[in-house]
């Protein structure tokens, strides 16, 4: 096994709801699918153990600012560290002047100018990398988020010591994303999921629907992502369990969510809803954090814990 854990923080991020996952990953598959990468926390369970070696994989999200960074990582990992690197030593002297300084002078400014799209995920270069990585470690509750100009505007979060370079772990994660078969890119879930067959397993972790008026967390690109997206994803959800792919998704337990995986469409398509239990550690208000109960939809039963 080889350790690789995220580098990235992200809301949802599944790294806490591994074990029950883990019950849902079929022993024997095709081809694997991820096609909202976010921290990538499922590939890298699935690498570490060994489960995806010699089969073809898609890591894809249409966040290309997360892909642009795991391109940077996979093609130039040490220059990524040394930037990395630049950035913790000015943040050790001036925590909040580095902070900002990197995010409006640095970080929106070398962003801004570059293409949308699949285009500015194949331009990210190491220092912006690097940028993004440092702003996710420091930032407030490691959130993503952009206002209504598509600049990111995160504040500074509250770390005595954030561990701003992890240089082993990001060698680590180089290497696997690198592997032979391993496909990187932005691209919309649905696109991203054309080629899915029956056998191949795919793995969804979409942005959650919110639990409330307040609790949202799916500005992590400009246009968000809305009910109707929601919706749309349930129907390639079904549509992908029809064609024999095996199904593993994520998401919050709302009303709206249940609803869309207990329609008729999903129940045809052998779609279940299995509770799992979980911790929601991003609120601004911290009485607000602490357990819930999340959903998996499958379309195969968990093996026993």
């Amino acid at each position: 096994m080889t350790g690789a854990r995220p580098f990235l923080k992200w809301a949802g991020g599944k790294r806490q709801l591994l074990p029950q996952l883990r019950r849902f990953y079929p022993r024997e598959f095709g081809r694997y699918y991820e096609p909202f990468a976010g921290s990538a926390a499922v590939f890298l369970d699935l690498a570490s153990a060994g489960a995806l070696a010699g089969r073809a994989v898609s890591l894809t999200d249409r966040n290309a600012d997360i892909i642009g960074c795991y391109l940077a990582v996979r093609d130039d990992v040490e220059g990524v560290i040394a930037c990395l690197e630049e950035l913790a030593e000015r943040h050790a002297r001036d925590p909040e002047g580095c902070y900002y300084d990197v995010r409006d002078a640095g970080f929106n400014r070398e962003r801004g100018a570059m293409p949308a799209g699949a285009a500015r995920a194949a331009a990210y270069t190491p220092s912006l990398a690097a940028m993004l990585i440092y702003l996710n470690r420091t930032g407030f509750n490691g959130l993503f988020r952009l206002n209504s100009g598509g600049g990111f505007n995160v504040p500074l979060g509250r770390y005595a010591k954030p561990r701003i370079v992890d240089a082993d772990n990001l060698r680590r994660i180089s290497r696997l994303l690198a592997s032979p078969g391993t496909r990187v890119a932005a691209l919309p879930f649905s696109r991203a999921l054309g080629a899915a067959r029956e056998g191949d397993f795919v793995y969804l972790d979409p942005p959650y629907a919110p639990t409330s008026g307040t609790a949202s967390f799916t500005s992590y690109t400009a246009a968000g992502f809305t009910q109707a997206d929601q919706a749309r994803l349930r129907d390639v959800v079904v549509g992908l369990a029809e064609r024999g792919c095996r199904i593993v998704l994520s998401n919050s337990d709302t009303e709206a969510v249940r609803e869309l995986y207990t329609s008729a469409q999903a129940r045809a398509a052998r779609l279940t809803l299995h509770e799992v239990p979980a911790r929601r550690s991003i609120n601004s208000r911290a009485d607000r954090r602490g357990p819930v109960t999340e959903l998996v939809i499958a379309n195969a039963l968990p093996r026993p814990a």
